[in-house]
């Protein structure tokens, strides 16, 4: 029984649904099957919900539509920000770029100036120390710092320099190129305020400090020498006026002399005066120092400073003495040195020969007027070798050693005479080994 009821109810078939459609005398029947059904579940499904998305848009298309607007807008703002700070950067390194070449130019200018001016100095000092030079102040070689002209490693020429100031830039940049630039990457909310590195400008300005300096440097060392230089001139030219004022010769004056001549007749139109600088003053007053030294060493090389006979052994010196032929006491207005026949006599400074042959007692002597009323005698001489009128220099042979006159042997009587008046030769060779360092 139960096998029977098990049987009808799992066994049994489920009736098919039939849809009968009635038009007029004509009657249709459809079966409708379960896929169909859920077909037409799902098409009427989707047909909802997309009747209800429609829906929504159509609800909610202008809050969508002006989200999308200001978004478009917020790119629109972002994309113009970008290219503003963008456009600021290339204009701040374009105006950098231009403050960087003129500061550059600027300082080539100024370098320039300073190493014109370097060289101005250096070809006024030239003539300066040759006349130091010759003066026995200094050798001209290391004299004063040399001008090495730093300033042609940074700068340009000066013909077109304004015209080739990329080229000198460019040199400008491998001299100072100590790295580049740093290019700066930053995002859109730093680009315009990130600090830029060390620029050309920056570097420029260090290097060009440091040339300054050294050209502050040489021209403080070329001060320094010129300094050193008066005062030594100075010095100089004190201790031979001490000398020249010691035997009561007059200091030269002839440069005031002139300088006042000079100043009676002047004229000219006006013009603005140099730069009256510091150097300038002290080469004044070196070239004022130095022509003070030249005219008192002039006036003491003309003097018998020197000694006649170097090494030569003095057989008689100036003062009274016993004479040797009348044996009793005379004066010997003269200095003798022991000579070897025919030796060569020259003088001991340049001068005028006044006398010149026999002269008594003197035998053949010659005399020779230096100026400032001194005059010196030679003699005793075997033989004379100028002639009177001659203008003598200190290298010259004037005559040859001998034993002429009242002379018991050969050798040189040397006399002095200041005003006409006998003096000892030994106070003028004694202030020649203290002028010995200021005349040559």
């Amino acid at each position: 029984m139960n096998s029977g009821h098990q049987h009808r109810v799992f066994g049994r078939r489920a009736q098919e649904h039939i849809l009968i459609l009635a038009s007029g005398d004509k009657v249709r029947h459809m079966t409708v099957r379960p896929w169909m059904a859920a077909l037409a579940f799902c098409f009427v499904g989707v047909f909802s919900i997309g009747y209800l998305l429609a829906t929504s848009y159509l609800v909610l298309r202008d809050d969508l539509i002006g989200a999308t607007m200001a978004r478009q807008a917020r790119m629109q703002h972002d994309y113009e920000d970008r290219i503003a700070a963008l456009r600021s950067q290339v204009d701040r390194i374009t105006s950098r770029q231009l403050l960087d070449q003129q500061v550059v130019e600027d300082k080539v200018d100024k370098l320039m100036e300073q190493q014109m001016a370097l060289t101005s100095r250096h070809g006024k000092l030239d003539n300066l120390l040759d006349r130091a030079e010759s003066s026995g102040l200094t050798e001209k070689d290391g004299a004063l710092p040399a001008l090495s002209s730093p300033v042609q490693s940074f700068a340009p020429d000066i013909k077109d320099k304004r015209a080739s100031l990329t080229g000198g830039l460019e040199a400008i940049e491998r001299q100072l190129a100590s790295g580049a630039p740093a290019d700066a990457t930053p995002d859109n909310s730093t680009l315009a305020y990130v600090p830029s590195a060390e620029t050309v400008g920056d570097r420029a300005d260090r290097i060009f400090s440091k040339v300054t300096l050294s050209l502050k440097d040489v021209e403080q060392d070329q001060r320094n020498r010129v300094e050193q230089l008066t005062s030594d001139a100075g010095h100089a030219a004190s201790a031979i006026e001490t000398v020249l004022t010691r035997f009561k010769i007059p200091v030269p004056e002839e440069t005031a002399a002139a300088r006042q001549e000079e100043e009676s007749a002047i004229g000219g139109p006006y013009l603005e005066p140099e730069s009256n600088d510091d150097f300038n003053n002290s080469l004044a007053a070196l070239d004022g120092a130095l022509t003070r030294l030249e005219a008192v060493r002039s006036t003491a090389e003309s003097l018998p400073f020197r000694n006649p006979a170097i090494g030569k052994e003095v057989t008689s010196p100036f003062g009274n003495r016993r004479d040797p032929f009348l044996g009793r006491l005379a004066l010997h207005s003269g200095i003798d040195f022991r000579f070897s026949p025919g030796e060569r006599i020259r003088p001991t400074a340049p001068g005028k020969v006044i006398a010149a042959g026999w002269t008594g007692g003197y035998g053949n002597m010659v005399e020779v007027d230096h100026g400032n009323g001194i005059s010196t005698r030679y003699g005793h001489m075997s033989q004379v070798m100028v002639k009177v009128g001659d203008t003598v220099g200190r290298n010259d042979v004037i005559g040859l050693a001998g034993s002429t006159g009242r002379s018991t042997g050969t050798h040189l009587h040397y006399e002095v005479r200041q005003n006409g008046q006998a003096v000892d030769p030994v106070y003028f060779m004694n202030a020649g080994l203290k002028l010995a360092t200021y005349i040559k």
